[in-house]
């Protein structure tokens, strides 16, 4: 069972309207080269059981960085909303333990210089820089406040970290988790946190569904293959998680969220400084139903992804879909679309480079199965040792 939030509309300051419109509160920061994304959850949908959204919650979000630095800001997202949702206080903090932070880094964040803002329904809105020492492979806490009903929040469901929320009232600043009694699996309304880096050389985004979403991982140990990426990258990038849990190229998912090459500019092309884009998608195509039989569909798929990516200098690094026989799906006509997908990615040379998941985590008795060593025990995602032989996968230097 999933808990969610809210948030309307009180004081306000710039916002844009359209699913693709974002406010950004600082824009001489914004464009400089040493901020980064440390940390990043794709919305998925938008969640509401009563109509009202969640007025008077705090939520504490937990999020793991990447890289550290010296300043951070935050993304919020009413991207899936139906009207104006207002943030009437919002504050940073590195977590000293489970659910309190560290009160001598927990900061308010601002939004133009207020304290509150509104965000128009569809738009996203980054924060004003704020003072932090954030550091690397750490946890910050975000927690939010939305004074009144606004409707569906805008939410990231899967993402394999306990956060915590109450239902009484503004209790942002406090650094004392006591009064966030309850706890939910899903991450609400904050998207992003960039930082400002002195050493980072951008960002390198992981587009893909519930296998880089980090699905069958361990719970609140931070062991998705981006995160091991990201142990391996020290502070030359940071690494923003743009999976999605059922996401699939082609069609959207409701909870799954848009189809990929949809959500692409608001997921990837937008977010701060991306130096490259790693790309694992395809298998929720051929696996769910509506089943995608036509390999050339899922192609062109990519191969625009990789296109528009290209088209804004982003280097791209396609992934060859895991094996996944054994998953109650999987039929050996279903195989021979993966297979000739996968022969297109090491082929057609569209992507700048390749990361061959498929020839690391299969198993050599049997390469249709994914090695039970490296399965978490479904046969489609993998478990924790699996997502870090995937992520020892990627060659470095082609990032």
């Amino acid at each position: 069972m999933r808990t969610r939030i809210g948030r309307i509309a009180l004081a306000a300051v710039l916002v844009l309207g359209g699913p693709a419109g974002l406010a950004t509160a600082e824009t001489s920061d914004s464009a400089a080269a040493t901020w980064s994304g440390t940390w990043e959850a794709a919305p998925a949908s938008g969640q509401d059981n009563t109509g009202d959204g969640f007025p008077n919650f705090s939520i504490r979000n937990v999020v793991h960085t990447s890289v550290g630095g010296s300043k951070a800001r935050i993304r919020l997202s009413n991207r899936y909303g139906t009207s104006p949702i207002t943030f009437g206080h919002v504050t940073i903090g590195v977590q000293a333990r489970v659910g309190t932070a560290d009160a001598a880094s927990t900061v308010t964040v601002k939004f133009h210089g207020q304290v509150s803002t509104t965000v128009a329904a569809g738009a996203d809105i980054v924060s004003d820089p704020v003072s932090l020492r954030v550091p690397s492979n750490s946890n910050l806490l975000v927690t939010t406040f939305v004074p009144t009903p606004s409707g569906p929040a805008t939410y990231h469901p899967l993402a394999m970290q306990t956060s915590y929320f109450t239902r009484d009232g503004d209790h942002s600043a406090d650094t004392w988790g006591t009064a966030f009694t309850e706890k939910t699996p899903s991450w609400y309304y904050v998207t992003g946190v960039d930082v400002l880096n002195s050493t980072s050389q951008g960002s390198v985004v992981t587009l893909g569904d519930s296998i880089t979403d980090g699905y069958g991982s361990t719970p609140d140990a931070n062991h998705r293959w981006p995160n091991y990426l990201s142990e391996r990258l020290g502070q030359r990038l940071g690494v923003d998680d743009a999976g999605i849990s059922a996401n699939r190229l082609l069609l959207d998912g409701g909870a799954g969220g848009e189809a990929a090459t949809k959500r692409l500019d608001e997921d990837v092309l937008s977010r701060t400084n991306v130096h490259s884009v790693i790309v694992l998608l395809g298998v929720n195509d051929i696996q769910q139903e509506p089943h995608q039989f036509d390999p050339t569909k899922i192609e062109g798929a990519l191969q625009e992804i990789a296109e528009r990516a290209q088209a804004r200098s982003i280097r791209t690094i396609a992934a060859t879909i895991l094996p996944f026989k054994g998953w109650g799906s999987w039929t050996p006509q279903l195989e021979s679309v993966r297979q000739a997908v996968n022969d297109w990615i090491r082929t057609s040379h569209v992507y700048d480079t390749v990361v061959d998941f498929d020839q690391v985590t299969r198993d050599p008795a049997d390469p249709q199965r994914m090695l039970p060593a490296y399965d978490c025990g479904d046969h489609l995602h993998p478990g924790d040792a699996g997502y870090q032989v995937m992520a020892r996968a990627v060659d470095l230097n082609s990032l």
